[in-house]
Formats: structure tokens, C-alpha cells, sequence
């Protein structure tokens, strides 16, 4: 329960509730408002919807008020335990992609997913919980209206004047790997856990590729084809 700013100098109010600026009162010693129910019980209902309206108490309706000496009580329950997967139950499956007349874009986002592993219901944004992808025909992959053109690729050498710029379409033609993998990338978690995600993922520009072994399955994108 949060007080705001207004005039609390009325003489039937207790002292601790005098001067209350942002659910802090200003009096000595100083206690918030949701001690009202453990220093004055039998009037705290009463006291603190004298300060119910816009701009002064916002919070917990009178009917769903803690009971006398449960503010810890009230602080555990609220507390939600983050959940993290075990090694033992992360299981990671491997998919091939085929990028052929595909969008850019909207292949990238459901590979950053399976890379993230956000289709799992062990899902947790701070493990890798992720499969393996592989993307082949990186070279036929497409990109709508006119942005390859206008699309352009910075690099920079580390010295003074090193900027280097081009547009997408000729960093594709040239590295069409590197160019669907730089897409990718850009969509996963920045930092170690992003790049440890991003090792799961395997792009060739041809139809080929040498993990057979794997057994991977292929995954479709319905909504990725071009329209």
C-alpha cells in the first residue's frame, strides 16, 4: 500500500500516519502504512480508506487487507521461486531447415526460437534449453520489397577511418551463409548465453550437409514462404 502526497494534519488521525509521502511516514520512529494493521487493528480499515482516492492509496483492496502480523506472511506468499531446468531433463532434437524461397526475417524468428528452446515447456530464459539447427540452401533465401538493396552491412577494423559498409544483397551474394547466420544472431540473447545458443546452429549455402549422423528432422515453416 502506497500514500501519496496530501495533507494528513488531521488531529483524530494517529501520529505515525502524519506526514506520509510515498508509503513512508515521516514520524518517529518511522513505519509504512501496512503496519496500520498491526499497530491500530481495530481502526486501520477505518484510517486508511480516509486515504482511498485518486492520487493517495493504491494498492490492496480493504477486503483483501493481511490479517494482524502478517506482513511477512503476506511477502511470502507473493514470492515466486524462478524455475530452472535440470541437465537431466533438457533433451536437444536436431532439424534441418531448407531456406530455399523463404523471407529472411521470418525464418529467423522461428530458428531463434528452436535455438532458444522457447517451443519447450521447460523453457528458462537463463538456461540453454535450445535444439540443433541446420539451414541449407542459404543462397535461395529471399528478402521482400526492395531491402536487400537497402539493407546495409557495417564493419569496422578498430582504427580510424576503418568503416567499411555494403549492402545486404552483396554480403549475400558473396557469404550467403555468413549473411543468414548474421540474421540469426541478431535475434538470440546477447552475451555468453546467445553465443553459446548460436553454436547450435549449423548454415550451408548448397543442399548438402555432413550431419546425416544426427538424424535430423526436417522442419517446415509454413509461414516463412514467400507469398
Amino acid at each position: 500500500l502506497h500514500v501519496g502526497s496530501g495533507s494528513t494534519t488531521s488531529t483524530h488521525r494517529p501520529r505515525w500516519l502524519i506526514g506520509c509521502w510515498n508509503g513512508l511516514v515521516m514520524s518517529s520512529p518511522p513505519v509504512s502504512v501496512c503496519d496500520a494493521y498491526t499497530l491500530a487493528p481495530q481502526n486501520a480499515r477505518r484510517i486508511i480508506a480516509q486515504f482511498r482516492g485518486p492520487g493517495r492509496l493504491r494498492g490492496l483492496p480493504l477486503d483483501a487487507a493481511p490479517a494482524v502480523g502478517s506482513i511477512s506472511n503476506r511477502d511470502e506468499q507473493t514470492a515466486m521461486a524462478t524455475y530452472t531446468p535440470k541437465a537431466s531433463e533438457i533433451t536437444r532434437d536436431w532439424h534441418v531447415v531448407d531456406a530455399e524461397n523463404m523471407v529472411l526475417g521470418r525464418m529467423a524468428t522461428e530458428v531463434a526460437r528452436l535455438l532458444r528452446g522457447k517451443h519447450k515447456p521447460i523453457f528458462a530464459q537463463h538456461i540453454d534449453t535450445g535444439d540443433h539447427v541446420i539451414i541449407i540452401n542459404a543462397d535461395k533465401v529471399i528478402m521482400t520489397s526492395d531491402k536487400a538493396n537497402r539493407q546495409m552491412i557495417y564493419t569496422h577494423s578498430g582504427y580510424p577511418g576503418g568503416i567499411k559498409s555494403e549492402s545486404f544483397a552483396h554480403f549475400h551474394a558473396r557469404k550467403p551463409a555468413d549473411a543468414v547466420r548474421r540474421s540469426i544472431r541478431g535475434m538470440l540473447p546477447k552475451g555468453p548465453l546467445g553465443r553459446q545458443q548460436l553454436t547450435k546452429l549449423k548454415v550451408y549455402a548448397g543442399p548438402n550437409h555432413p550431419h546425416g549422423s544426427q538424424s535430423p528432422k526436417t522442419f517446415e515453416i509454413a509461414g516463412a514462404k514467400r507469398r
